[in-house]
C-alpha cells in the first residue's frame, strides 16, 4: 500500500512519463443533467511535481435558474452580473492549456466543461484527465468512502467552505500533491483518461451531443466510458454486504442494490458510476433482494417497475436519488470471524444481478 500523509520533499527520481503540469478543477452547476450549466469554476495550476503555481476563480451566469442554491450558495441575484461562460472561456482555456485536468469524479467535471465549450463554439485545450478517486484507489488509501472530505481528512487538509468551487479546488489540490508524490515514489502509472471534446451542441439531443469519454486506462475503476460500449462494461463487485431495502425518507447505505428503469436526464453511465463510487451496487435486474428502484416513470409497465410493485421494492425518481447520493451512509463493519472462530457471513448477495 502506498501512503503519504505529508507534503515531504519530491522523490529523488521523478518518473519521466509523468505529465508536465496539472490543472486542478472544480465546477459548481445548476444540476447533473445534460442541459445543466456551470455557475462557478475554479482552477489551481500545479507544475510537473505538484507545486502550486497560481489559482483562478469565477462565477458564471448560467442564463437559467441556478438550481440547488442550498448546496452552492449562488442565487439568481448573485449571478445576475456574472459573466457568461463564453466570456470567460478564453481565460479558462488558458488555465487548462497543455495540462492534465484533475478533478474529484473527473468524468462529471469534464462532461460539464466540454458541453459549455461546445455551446460557446470553442474547443477546450485539454486532452487528458485524472480522477482523484481513481488515484486514491491505485494508491490503496485507507479511506472510509470516496468523498472529497474523506480524502482531505486523510491528508490533514481542512475544508473551509464546502461546495464553493475555489475552496473545493484548493482542498483537492492540497490532497492531490502528496498523492502525486506517493505515486511517483512507487513508480505508479497514473490513471490518465483521454478527453475528447464535443464538436457540436444540440441541447435536446441524445447520444450524438454527448461528450465521448475516453476508454478506461490502467486502473480498474468505473469512470471511463463511451455510450456505444455500455453493454460491455465490466464493473468490480461491490465490496459491501447488502443492508436490505431502502427506507423511504431515510438515507442510502453502502452495499444497497440499486436498479434503474427508463430514461434518465443524467447520462445513465455517469449516474451508475456515481452510485458505484458511493459504495452502492448496480443491479441489472430486479429481485426481492433489490434495495431500491430508480425511475422517472413508475407507471411505465416495464419488467422492473412491475416486479417492484409485486415485491414492494421502494421506488424513487432520479432527482431524489441524486440528492441521496450526496450523503451515503457507510456500511456496517463485518467481523472477520464469528464468535466461534468460523468465517463471518454477509447479510446480502454478492452476485452481480439482484
Amino acid at each position: 500500500m502506498l501512503d503519504d500523509r505529508t507534503t515531504a520533499a519530491h522523490p529523488p527520481e521523478w518518473p519521466t512519463a509523468y505529465p508536465e503540469g496539472y490543472a486542478v478543477v472544480d465546477v459548481e452547476t445548476t444540476g447533473l443533467a445534460r442541459d445543466d450549466r456551470i455557475v462557478s469554476a475554479a482552477v489551481y495550476r500545479l507544475d510537473a511535481r505538484g507545486d502550486v503555481e497560481d489559482h483562478w476563480y469565477t462565477t458564471v451566469n448560467p442564463e437559467r435558474d441556478p438550481g440547488p442554491v442550498w448546496i452552492h450558495g449562488l442565487t439568481s441575484e448573485a449571478l445576475a452580473d456574472a459573466p457568461l461562460f463564453a466570456d470567460v472561456s478564453e481565460e479558462f482555456a488558458a488555465r487548462l492549456d497543455g495540462r492534465v485536468l484533475v478533478a474529484h469524479n473527473a468524468v462529471f467535471d469534464w462532461s460539464m466543461i466540454a458541453r459549455e465549450y461546445a455551446r460557446a463554439g470553442r474547443t477546450p485545450p485539454v486532452r487528458q484527465r485524472l480522477c482523484t478517486i481513481a488515484l486514491s484507489k491505485e494508491l490503496g488509501l485507507p479511506l472510509p468512502n470516496h468523498k472529497l472530505e474523506s480524502l482531505a481528512a486523510h491528508f490533514g487538509v481542512v475544508q473551509q467552505r464546502a461546495h464553493h468551487a475555489l475552496d473545493d479546488a484548493r482542498v483537492l489540490a492540497e490532497a492531490f500533491r502528496p498523492s502525486l508524490r506517493a505515486a511517483a515514489r512507487g513508480g505508479l502509472r497514473l490513471p490518465l483518461l483521454e478527453c475528447r471534446p464535443l464538436t457540436e451542441w444540440s441541447p435536446g439531443s441524445a447520444t450524438p451531443a454527448a461528450p465521448v469519454i475516453g476508454r478506461q486506462a490502467s486502473y480498474g475503476g468505473s469512470s471511463g466510458y463511451a455510450g456505444s460500449w455500455r453493454q460491455s462494461r465490466k464493473r468490480p463487485p461491490c465490496p459491501y454486504p447488502n443492508p436490505g431495502r431502502y427506507a423511504v425518507g431515510g438515507a442510502l447505505k453502502q452495499g444497497m442494490r440499486v436498479a434503474f428503469s427508463g430514461d434518465t436526464s443524467v447520462d445513465r453511465e455517469l449516474l451508475e458510476d456515481r452510485a458505484i463510487e458511493a459504495g452502492l451496487h448496480i443491479a441489472t435486474s430486479l429481485s426481492r433482494l433489490t434495495s431500491l428502484l430508480v425511475t422517472n416513470d413508475p407507471d411505465s409497465g416495464t419488467s422492473k417497475t412491475v416486479k417492484a410493485a409485486q415485491f414492494g421494492t421502494p421506488v424513487i425518481d432520479e432527482a431524489a436519488f441524486g440528492q441521496l447520493l450526496r450523503d451515503v451512509e457507510p456500511a456496517d463493519p463485518v467481523p472477520a470471524k464469528t464468535a466461534r472462530g468460523g468465517s463471518a457471513r454477509t447479510t446480502g448477495p454478492t452476485a452481480t444481478n439482484g
